[in-house]
């Protein structure tokens, strides 16, 4: 079942909603309509909103009145996200998609911008929009008449909340608006890696911060969930971000393991004698290479650990690599960059690539390879020069 799906485009950008979403739309309806009261003693008090509340606490009222005010809370967040991908597409990078799920909205660009002043117009286009959807939302509401008292406070509710959730996304608490936003100040005077570490620090201090007060403040379940996100997401990608200046000009044929010093098996190879070698030369997959007498050899096809399993130990023996083999091989070219080796590897949940130049196999591009090449990169201090340190040629 996939976890998202697509309800329609605002300027050719599909808006998607994940299923988390079905959870939490109800779930803030049924909080709305639960604090109707206070909440419309509170617009009463700070916009003279002149509200009924009896007329609006009576029967299925304050269940209505939260739906629609969860309802435009959401058509908020996909324009403040819209606010954030227009920007962003005119400076030439694509927007996926906007999706809608637990914790708000996610515009999901294809790239993020290197240049700091970029990244700010970017990081501060959705607040100011929200900031708009705020005052836009006062105006209706100082229009509509006194009488109509549900439709007062469904306005003056999205009117308050609109420019209270700007204020929140900035919060310095990367990769919030307001951390992207200092990300973008840090990284005017330093490298885009260096600052991206230093604002996921701040942003990761500040996730702790907000769920020690979410767990003191009567358990808010909300704030201490977003807290958690935050935390694991400036991890991600401040990860991401490093590797990337890591990897920076190095391609897959400079970290690969070079078809020279490849572990290959042969289709006819059985799958017990796939498991003893698996065990004593510690790998968990093998390219499968055929020798033909015209031919020579050729790469038909990949077989890992996770293949082997799916026969039963005492049948290994009367199967063979070509029963169980994939052959809808995932491959990449030497000189393409590293770091498209592993978004491919990200983004297909596969352990390792099939490099091929020309239709022959020169290689193997593994996690394992990518992750010992980074480490060397860390402990030598390199990232900030920019890539692997090379030898003269």
């Amino acid at each position: 079942m996939p976890r998202s799906f697509r309800i329609g485009s605002l300027f050719g950008i599909p808006i998607k909603l994940d299923l988390t979403f079905l959870l939490v739309l109800p779930l803030f309806a049924y909080l709305i309509g639960a604090q109707i009261e206070p909440v419309a003693g509170l617009l009463n008090d700070g916009l003279a909103a002149g509200i009924d509340v009896g007329a609006i606490t009576s029967g299925p009222m304050p269940w209505i009145l939260g739906l629609a005010a969860a309802i435009g809370l959401f058509v908020g967040v996909v324009l403040h996200e819209l606010g954030h991908s227009l920007t962003a597409q005119r400076y030439g990078f694509p927007i996926d998609s906007i999706t809608l799920w637990l914790f708000g909205g996610i515009a999901a660009l294809s790239e993020m911008p290197e240049d700091w002043r970029q990244e700010f117009t970017i990081a501060i286009a959705g607040p100011i929009v929200s900031v708009f959807v705020g005052v836009g939302s006062y105006a209706l509401f100082l229009i509509v008449p006194e009488s109509l008292d549900g439709a007062r406070f469904v306005l003056g509710y999205l009117a308050v909340l609109n420019v209270v959730l700007a204020g929140f996304n900035m919060i310095p608490a990367f990769p919030m608006d307001g951390g992207r936003v200092l990300r973008a100040f840090l990284a005017r005077s330093q490298p885009y890696a260096k600052a991206t570490q230093q604002a996921a620090s701040i942003g990761k201090l500040f996730a702790v911060l907000m769920g020690l007060f979410g767990l003191f403040a009567g358990g808010n379940i909300i704030l201490i969930g977003v807290a958690f996100f935050v935390y694991i997401a400036a991890s991600s990608e401040a990860q991401q971000v490093t590797m990337k200046a890591a990897f920076q000009d190095v391609t897959v044929g400079d970290i690969m393991t070079p078809a020279g010093d490849l572990h290959t098996v042969e289709p006819e190879t059985t799958i017990a004698e796939l498991v003893q070698r698996m065990f004593t030369e510690r790998h968990t997959g093998y390219p499968v290479i055929d020798t033909d007498a015209f031919e020579g050899e050729r790469l038909v096809g990949l077989v890992t650990l996770t293949d082997a399993r799916e026969v039963d130990p005492v049948e290994r023996d009367a199967f063979t690599v070509d029963e169980v083999m994939s052959t809808d091989l995932k491959t990449i070219t030497p000189d393409s960059d590293a770091m498209t080796a592993i978004e491919e590897m990200r983004e297909n949940n596969i352990g390792r690539l099939l490099v091929v130049d020309d239709g022959d196999l020169v290689g193997l591009i593994s996690r394992s390879d990518v992750m010992t090449a980074f480490d060397i990169v860390q402990k030598s201090g390199a990232v900030s020069s920019g890539g692997l340190p090379r030898t003269a040629n």
